[in-house]
């Protein structure tokens, strides 16, 4: 056994030799319980970042973990290949997007490599492949017959610079969330998903997800935002509008209808394009809604801002006249594109309602006390929706609580067919329409005569040309007659295939189930591979997916169940959600008020006794540099740590032990030198410990025989270990604590007596049990340990350690002794002994005597396991 620990040459043995005997490939196997270990997968941006090392190395230890107990695993990997930066890059390039895209996936896999994953390499699978798109195509087709996809005019953000549509969460703060440019509001024919049809399921299945964080369902139920309220009609005014029509609204508080003065409508309504004929300003500002961010964040963030229309609707209950306004916070495509205003109860529409001088009026109060209406009461009496309020200047309504005056005016309201009640979702249908080159092309031809019909199944896939090099004026399919140019497959006329792309989000709600039987060329999945790995066991990636990925990765899973592909529900058991890597960050202010942003390996630190940062200079001219805070590991802030370069330095199994260490898998993990060294430095401390012992010779592990107290001890340490770090492994998943329950045992293992034939036994079992229980997180050092502790075989072909509950019984426990409460001693008596025993062995400690002073036990307290306090 080599006398130093050599990362590179205990790494590169351990992965060579994983690679030769294709030692993660997984089948299926009836005879064993399965495990499906999942990351989601990376997008091939050219290198890894921390980011991915902790999250893939969570994965990893869990899929070990679980092989060492039995289980058949698998832990796939592929690239969510498709999307907008493999066209920037080209466009910076001058290259085309597929040799840029298959470029990055081989060397990404060379660093996945490096990091000792366990993958089966043989399942990968890349977005941007035909026979993975194929299916996607197909699938799409059979939807499209059916209507859960269709096709409409929609209104969408647009974005000038990369020339696509974006989801609103792609735009930040009015802006595209890549190119930076000012959004536009665009109306463009789009493919939608019908992923409202699924609401209800989508929100009543989370009850199912046990092994998801709560953080993560309340934020879909939140997104998917379930509602009860009603319709409201209001009958158009035809003195002003000048022909009969209604003006219809949801609203989740039809019991303030009464309170309604005014009614808002989108830019794009029918009402407001009438009322911008022949004004100006009024077309001025409707051009100006129309440019903003669609995206409800923007929206609710932005200056409220609005226009008269001098139009009005007549309030179905009081007959009013209502004025009608054109509002910049009222989205088309949300409902009907208009909402009722109620300006006393309501905080946006009271800030609208004083700053344009309309009408305020109070229809809630309290029940005792001070009814006046306060501003600043507004929220709690809206909110209150119970009997602590009562309706006001609401004629019949008036003396009503919530409930009462909610069905008592929805009630009037059906009666005059002016609205009905209804439950409503926030949730809107999927667009997927992008017009950009790299994706997964819309397998739609559109012909004149036979309109918008499927590419038929043996004509699939329709393949995206991969030798183009975008421009980014557009989408470069729209621009090649050789893609667009075809026959319709109905009538066989001339025709032109969609030149629009699929959404990326639609590749990666799927990719899970493909990895069941990523070959197959007769299905989307095999049935049989899927009914015996899915559901995914174990999904581990990031906090920033809760919403859009796992939402449409549960919607795509019904829709596949639906079709007959898969039998479960929901496509992930249980879900982590790993915190970020976070590091300081350093600058200086350059001239132009911008920062140059400098490398923490570049700055020198010095610290006060409580590790608190007192300077920072740069290492090369020692000059100043400012501390900017700790923030994510990110190439804009230059606070990155390149995983290839700490590999080269430190090996991959330092890189695993630290991130799994220093920081809980949910929690932000700060990075930090010091903490990887000392990780570094364990790794060495336990080479030398097995190497230590494999030189003086390797003996059996211990079997039932003679031990001294000191044996025992170390033993007792041992089982109650194993037992822990399972449970911290499968339970908990917490892998900070498990690393140091093993550190422990072996602080335990230095002072033990291991002299001997059975003491060099006992050291036997615990090295063997130690190495396997750090297998899962350091998998090359252990496995080149096992190679010396046990000649001949494999580490990976274990089996977790048993416990040996024997070694859990003491026949002796140790006692802390407190004499009025201050420590004294401490006593060692037989595990059973009675309570006259301990408190005689007790009082029989010399340190006790000398402590008592001749005087008498007052009370004597036995806590069992722990101590004894005399009271004198």
């Amino acid at each position: 056994m080599q006398e130093q620990y050599s990362p590179r040459a205990v790494e590169a043995a351990a992965q060579q030799k994983w690679q030769n005997t294709a030692a993660f490939k997984a089948v299926e196997d009836a005879s064993r319980p399965k495990y499906y270990a999942l990351s989601m997968f990376p997008y091939p941006s050219g290198k890894l970042h921390m980011g991915h090392v902790r999250n893939y190395t969570i994965t990893d230890v869990l899929a070990r973990f679980k092989r060492l107990q039995g289980f058949n695993v698998l832990q796939p990997m592929g690239w969510d290949a498709f999307g907008l930066p493999a066209e920037n890059a080209a466009m910076k390039n001058g290259g085309a997007p597929a040799a840029w895209t298959y470029a990055n996936i081989e060397y990404m896999k060379t660093q996945l490599d490096s990091l000792g994953f366990a993958l089966d390499w043989e399942r990968e699978l890349a977005t941007c492949k035909p026979d993975y798109y194929r299916w996607e195509q197909w699938l799409f087709t059979r939807l499209f017959e059916k209507g859960v996809i269709y096709k409409k005019n929609g209104v969408v953000n647009w974005d000038p610079v990369d020339h696509t549509v974006l989801a609103n969460e792609q735009v930040v703060d009015g802006r595209g969330w890549r190119s930076g440019a000012l959004v536009e509001k665009r109306e463009i024919p789009m493919y939608y998903f019908r992923i409202t049809d699924y609401a209800e399921q989508l929100l009543a299945d989370l009850d199912k997800l046990d092994g998801w964080p709560e953080q993560v369902k309340t934020m879909q139920r939140n997104w998917i935002g379930k509602s009860y309220g009603s319709d409201v009609v209001f009958p158009y005014d035809e003195a002003s509008i000048g022909h009969g029509g209604e003006l219809k609204v949801y609203t989740t508080r039809p019991d303030t209808l009464m309170g309604a003065t005014y009614v808002a409508v989108a830019a794009e309504h029918p009402l407001a394009t009438q009322a911008a004929a022949g004004n100006a300003e009024l077309q001025a500002f409707i051009a100006e809604c129309k440019s903003g961010s669609v995206a409800e964040a923007d929206v609710a963030k932005m200056e409220k801002k609005g226009m008269d229309t001098g139009l009005f609707v007549i309030h179905p209950l009081t007959g009013d006249k209502l004025p009608v306004w054109v509002a910049n916070y009222v989205l088309w495509g949300y409902g009907e594109g208009a909402v009722m205003a109620v300006p006393a109860h309501d905080e946006r529409d009271f800030e609208f309602a004083n700053k344009y001088g309309l009408a305020i009026k109070q229809i809630y109060a309290k029940v005792e006390g001070e009814n006046d209406f306060d501003a600043k009461a507004w929220q709690d009496w809206y909110a209150a929706k119970d009997d602590s309020i009562r309706t006001i200047h609401s004629g019949k309504y008036d003396g009503k609580g919530f409930s009462a005056a909610f069905d008592a005016i929805v009630s009037d309201l059906e009666a005059k067919s002016a609205g009905a009640k209804k439950t409503q979702y926030r949730l809107r249908d999927w667009g997927i329409s992008r017009q950009r080159y790299w994706g997964c092309p819309i397998p739609i031809i559109h012909c004149a005569s036979c309109g918008d019909v499927p590419v038929p199944e043996q004509d699939l896939p329709v393949t995206l040309p991969e030798n183009v090099h975008p421009d980014g004026a557009g989408s470069p399919l729209a621009k090649m007659p050789e893609f667009y140019e075809t026959s319709c497959p109905k009538c066989g006329g001339a025709a032109k295939r969609e030149t629009d792309t699929m959404d990326t989000f639609v590749e990666s709600s799927w990719y899970y189930a493909r990895y069941a039987s990523p070959k197959c060329d007769t299905a989307m999945v095999d049935k049989k591979a899927a009914d015996y790995w899915l559901q995914v066991d174990q999904y581990v990636g990031g906090i920033e997916h809760a919403i859009l990925h796992l939402l449409y990765a549960r919607f795509f899973h019904k829709l596949m169940r639906d079709e007959g592909l898969v039998s479960s529900d929901e496509p992930f058991k249980s879900l982590l959600t790993q915190g970020m890597v976070i590091c300081e960050t350093f600058y200086r202010d350059l001239p132009n008020g911008s920062k140059d942003w400098i490398a923490p390996q570049d700055v020198i630190l010095e610290r006060d006794a409580k590790g608190k940062i007192v300077a920072a200079t740069h290492r090369v001219d020692g000059q100043p540099v400012v501390v900017g805070g700790i923030e994510k590991m990110s190439k804009s802030k230059n606070n990155g740590v390149d995983p290839q370069e700490f590999i080269e330095k430190y090996g991959a199994d330092t890189a695993r032990l630290f991130m799994m260490f220093a920081a809980p898998p949910e929690q932000s993990l700060e990075w930090s030198d010091a903490g990887v060294e000392g990780a570094f430095r364990f790794l060495k401390r336990l080479w030398k410990s097995a190497r230590e012992h494999v030189e003086a010779g390797v003996v059996a592990p211990y079997s039932a025989g003679e031990l001294n107290a000191s044996q025992k001890e170390l033993r007792f340490k041992l089982h109650g270990t194993i037992q822990k770090v399972a449970d911290d492994y499968g339970r908990r998943q917490q892998f900070n604590t498990a690393i140091a329950a093993v550190m422990e045992l072996l602080n335990a293992y230095d002072k033990a007596d291991t002299a001997g034939e059975t003491g060099r036994a006992v050291a036997q079992e615990v090295l063997e049990a130690a190495t396997l229980l750090l297998s899962p997180i350091v998998p090359h050092v252990c496995d080149g340990i096992w190679n010396e502790l046990k000649p001949g075989t494999e580490l990976l072909a274990q089996s977790w350690p048993k416990v040996d509950e024997s070694a859990l019984v003491k026949s002796e426990i140790e006692l802390m002794v407190q004499v009025a409460g201050k420590l004294r001693g401490s006593v060692t008596v037989a595990a059973d002994a009675s309570k006259d025993a301990i408190e005689a062995a007790a009082l029989a400690h010399e340190n006790v005597i000398k402590f008592m002073e001749g005087k008498p036990a007052k009370k004597i307290i036995v806590v069992p396991g722990r101590l004894v306090n005399i009271v004198v």
